[in-house]
């Protein structure tokens, strides 16, 4: 998950990369870190897919795929023709065994990656990561078949601004700016997404916000925490916290007390046109 967007008199971000600055997939902790995340938000990715209608006969792309939980859901529960499974790391994906499955260890920004046309393409935080995202919203459009779905995801936020001074979100503005300024993590323009979609030709756009509950020692909880706990240099070094603030709000997630309204996912879909458009 991702910042709110830049911080005023922040550092300014850099094109670092997600899984080699920070959050190394070979660090044990991490495949337990996604999963985390991902047992909060398959549901909401996958009730959506579904009602979109993706299913048998479809060819798939997932983009950034983790550890593979929606790429087998794709397979295992939509049971789609074929699913391409792209990441810069796909050693999550080795337990994944299925003859429909094409895995792609190559970078979503390689202008020299071709992999065909897609029915659905589902890209779930991972353009919030990536520099010249509305350059890659573009591209993935330009990868759909006719009819095809592009499936959009990235984190927003809606802080409590009345309370600004908490252990709580002093930490997660720390982070937010940690991750700006070590990957480049931006997510101020998703909620233009939706417009981005409209602007490529496609129809059906529509958009929703999923702010799943923040509940004490539950699998959100365990993914911040763990997240702060593998940043601490890095949220120390902004100078907006120090140890005993990060120790805190590492108590404050698993506390009866914690009352958040945690950071939320927008997703964001729309349809390319059944037939393609000039130059494409």
């Amino acid at each position: 998950m991702a910042s709110s967007g830049a911080e005023p008199g922040g550092a300014a971000a850099r094109e670092g990369h997600y899984g080699e600055d920070l959050f190394e997939p070979e660090d044990p902790a991490e495949a337990g870190r996604i999963d985390a995340a991902a047992l909060v938000f398959d549901p909401f990715t996958t009730s959506r897919l579904r009602a979109l209608g993706v299913g048998p006969g479809s060819r798939c792309l997932e983009v950034g795929a983790g550890t593979g939980t929606v790429a087998r859901w794709l397979l295992q529960e939509a049971d789609v023709a074929q699913v391409v499974a792209l990441d810069r790391d796909t050693s999550g994906l080795e337990a994944l065994t299925d003859p429909r499955l094409r895995v792609v260890t190559a970078d979503l920004t390689d202008e020299g990656l071709g992999l065909g046309g897609f029915d659905l393409i589902h890209a779930r935080f991972v353009l919030m990561h990536l520099p010249e995202r509305r350059r890659l919203v573009s591209r993935l459009a330009g990868w759909l078949n006719p009819g095809g779905l592009l499936v959009l995801g990235d984190a927003v936020e809606v802080p409590d601004t009345a309370e600004p001074a908490s252990a709580y979100r002093r930490t997660m503005d720390a982070m937010w700016r940690a991750l700006r300024s070590a990957i480049g993590t931006d997510t101020s323009s998703v909620p233009a997404y939706p417009r981005f979609l409209r602007e490529e030709g496609l129809r059906d756009v529509a958009a929703e916000l999923r702010c799943p509950p923040l509940v004490a020692g539950g699998p959100l909880a365990r993914f911040w925490a763990e997240t702060w706990r593998r940043m601490r240099p890095e949220l120390e070094a902004t100078g907006l916290v120090d140890a005993s603030v990060v120790d805190e709000a590492l108590a404050y997630l698993s506390s009866p007390d914690l009352a958040e309204l945690g950071p939320g996912m927008v997703m964001a879909w729309g349809r390319a046109p059944d037939t393609p458009r000039p130059g494409r």
